[in-house]
């Protein structure tokens, strides 16, 4: 197992993309697993999906950050696209960690509006990194760790499986995917150049209560309460390494604590501070068994009536351009160095985000 290496108490942490699905629940874990610290977040609240839920995971940020009088929590609205406005937020509040999860989603959306992909991920981790290598100016501290969101989606159409962080990636079958490829390449010249530790995660799949409405599970909920017909892409055949939320921020949590070492080669430059984990269940589900243990769920919570006719809004389709038959870790790495595996079962998590629904949408 891996030394931890940076303690968070009474650090400064800032987390992009903070009213994000991950970025707001990793503020919340944070707030009750540290004290004190203090949280700078910022997200620009676009409008890519319903604002409304960014604006529910904020103030349950609010409402915990109140209960912590000892921690201290900061929300600025702004885009990490804004050069000036990283610059700024380093200079006044110069975070020792920094975890980059700002990001546009999604595969297919990448198809149509190419343009603020590259403008979020790729100019605004370009910020990020510019920000923490002058965080070292004038013999400062600066940051110890930059943690950035990388995703599964990096493996393109690789027929290996389970996917390692040994896999060579070089094959993105979506612009998505090949921009956070491009972050693991720009983060490891910049821990190469300036010895900056940074650690890429690879999320897989990634589900829960107040998530992103773009995602399957949240879309076929949507469409079965309407009664619409949902699609189920590749006649049903794709498997999934579906990620629940909480065992996602137990890891990002984890691995913020334990950042590459700093070393120099036998040239005596340094050797660059520099990790990529996949953090997944590394137990794909079958995309019909998802759906189905998905509606069982929604009957329990009173989502959907109890004689709902499942069978009759559901139509198996041929796979979509940009999309993979499976996604499956090999979190062998994760479990070596952090001790930590993701556990919590399909059905317990599709619970919890029933159960979410039902209340949120008072249905």
């Amino acid at each position: 197992m891996k030394p931890q290496n940076i303690s968070l108490t009474n650090k400064t942490i800032l987390i992009t993309g903070a009213a994000g699905f991950i970025g707001s629940n990793l503020v919340q874990g944070l707030l009750r697993a540290v004290s004190p610290v203090r949280i700078v977040g910022i997200d620009n609240m676009n409008d890519y999906y319903d604002v409304s839920i960014k604006e529910y995971r904020l103030r349950k940020i609010e409402e915990l950050a109140d209960s912590h009088p000892d921690s201290q929590w900061i929300f600025i609205k702004g885009s990490i696209a804004d050069r000036c406005g990283v610059e700024s937020i380093f200079k006044e509040y110069e975070p020792s960690v920094v975890v980059n999860l700002a990001a546009q989603a999604g595969v297919r959306y990448s198809i149509t509006n190419p343009d603020v992909y590259i403008e979020s991920n790729l100019i605004g981790f370009y910020n990020i990194l510019e920000a923490c290598r002058h965080s070292y100016d004038g013999g400062n501290t600066g940051v110890e760790h930059l943690v950035y969101a990388s995703s599964s989606s990096v493996y393109g159409s690789n027929k290996k499986v389970p996917y390692s962080t040994d896999d060579k990636v070089d094959n993105p079958v979506s612009l998505y995917a090949a921009t956070k490829k491009s972050n693991e390449l720009m983060a490891h010249a910049y821990s190469k150049l300036y010895n900056i530790p940074s650690t890429g995660l690879r999320f897989f799949t990634v589900y829960g209560p107040a998530g992103r409405p773009d995602m399957a599970y949240f879309g076929f909920t949507d469409k079965l309460l309407k009664g619409d017909t949902i699609k189920i892409f590749n006649y049903g055949n794709c498997r999934r390494d579906f990620t629940y939320v909480d065992d996602i921020v137990e890891g990002v949590k984890r691995v913020m604590q334990g950042a590459p070492e700093r070393r120099n080669g036998e040239d005596g430059l340094p050797l660059p501070p520099y990790a990529v984990y996949n953090i997944g269940n590394s137990s794909p589900e079958n995309l019909l068994d998802f759906v189905d243990i998905l509606q069982q769920e929604l009957i329990r919570a009173g989502v959907l009536p109890e004689d709902y006719d499942f069978e009759a809004h559901k139509e198996l389709v041929p796979m979509q351009p940009g999309d993979v038959p499976v996604t499956y870790a090999d979190t062998s790495a994760l479990e070596q160095d952090f001790a930590f595996k993701p556990g919590t079962s399909l059905r317990d998590g599709l619970r919890s985000f029933a159960q979410w629904y039902k209340i949120f949408y008072q249905v």
